[in-house]
């Protein structure tokens, strides 16, 4: 690849001496060399998109916010545990949305939610703030969620309980509100965040509660998903593999055998970045998946093929 890209640099030089070619040491791959803006399926576009994201002050909902501001959408509710933290994200993304734009923060609407996903009343009143906002919502990301990992054997029974209330209560809950609202509009699409662990059982580390409540969780969207198909309400899984998130660095960086474990199992020889899956969230959530519902995509590095 080096060598096609020299030749295309000297061949930019000779046509035109005031072309400045990047260092090659900085691109990873052809296309990061910059030319004209890109040009994409318009049907990518999530502007115009009202988006309901939970778990969106951090981790992989944060980043699913991100891809929606830089695929256009700037009308948004964060929803989160902390109001704080939701309100932080908010303003975080308002700027994001105004770099290298015309936009001005004034032309961005997002806003920072409180919200108890476990608790149908607080997803209930999430979503009325959202619709006082915004008068109506178009797609929605169910990304609120915990992982534990305990010995079968060892596992308090509360925590077994918060955990089914976060996982699958708080996702139901969440995909029944969308699908209240986004019917009588014509329709929208939902998108729940299982993970790999529905489809496999991972090691070395024991989570079976865990992983049965993103089965549960991949299962609930292909229900809903027939349920809804009709009224024009779309229900898809995004299931990702491991995701060097800030939490699971901090993990990882204590124990690099486990980071090596994981690395070995995953054909790529290696864990996600987050923004791995922009591409597969922007997709699930736009119209370019229009004719899919009750469908996963899993985004794991081939973890889950063998």
């Amino acid at each position: 690849m080096a060598a096609r890209l020299s030749l295309r640099a000297s061949a930019l030089l000779r046509s035109n001496p005031r072309v400045v070619v990047p260092r090659l040491s900085n691109v990873r791959y052809s296309s990061d060399i910059p030319t004209r803006s890109p040009k994409t399926l318009p049907a990518f576009s999530m502007e115009g998109k009202v988006c309901l994201v939970t778990g969106a002050a951090r981790g992989l909902g944060n980043e699913f916010c991100r891809a929606f501001v830089q695929s256009g959408c700037t009308t948004m509710a964060i929803v989160d545990l902390k109001e704080s933290e939701a309100k932080e994200a908010a303003k975080e993304l308002t700027e994001l949305a105004c770099v290298n734009s015309d936009l001005k923060e004034e032309d961005v609407r997002i806003i920072g939610i409180e919200c108890d996903v476990s608790s149908e009343l607080s997803v209930q009143r999430a979503y009325a703030e959202t619709l006082t906002a915004f008068g109506r919502v178009d797609s929605v990301v169910a990304s609120a969620g915990i992982v534990e990992n305990y010995a079968a054997f060892d596992y308090p029974f509360d925590r077994i309980k918060r955990l089914y209330d976060i996982n699958v209560h708080g996702a139901f809950f969440t995909a029944r509100e969308a699908a209240r609202n986004m019917i009588p509009q014509g329709g929208g699409s939902i998108v729940l965040v299982a993970s790999m662990s529905a489809n496999i059982i991972n090691i070395p580390q024991p989570q079976t509660p865990y992983n049965a409540s993103k089965a549960a969780v991949r299962h609930m969207a292909s229900s809903l998903a027939v349920e809804w198909a009709k009224k024009n309400v779309r229900v898809n899984v995004l299931s990702p593999g491991y995701m060097a998130t800030k939490l699971t660095r901090t993990i990882l960086n204590h124990d690099p055998e486990l980071k090596k474990t994981w690395e070995s199992l995953t054909p790529m020889g290696r864990i996600g970045e987050p923004d791995d899956l922009s591409g597969a969230i922007v997709y699930l959530a736009s119209d370019a998946s229009r004719f899919m519902t009750g469908s996963e995509i899993r985004v794991d590095g081939g973890y889950t093929i063998i």
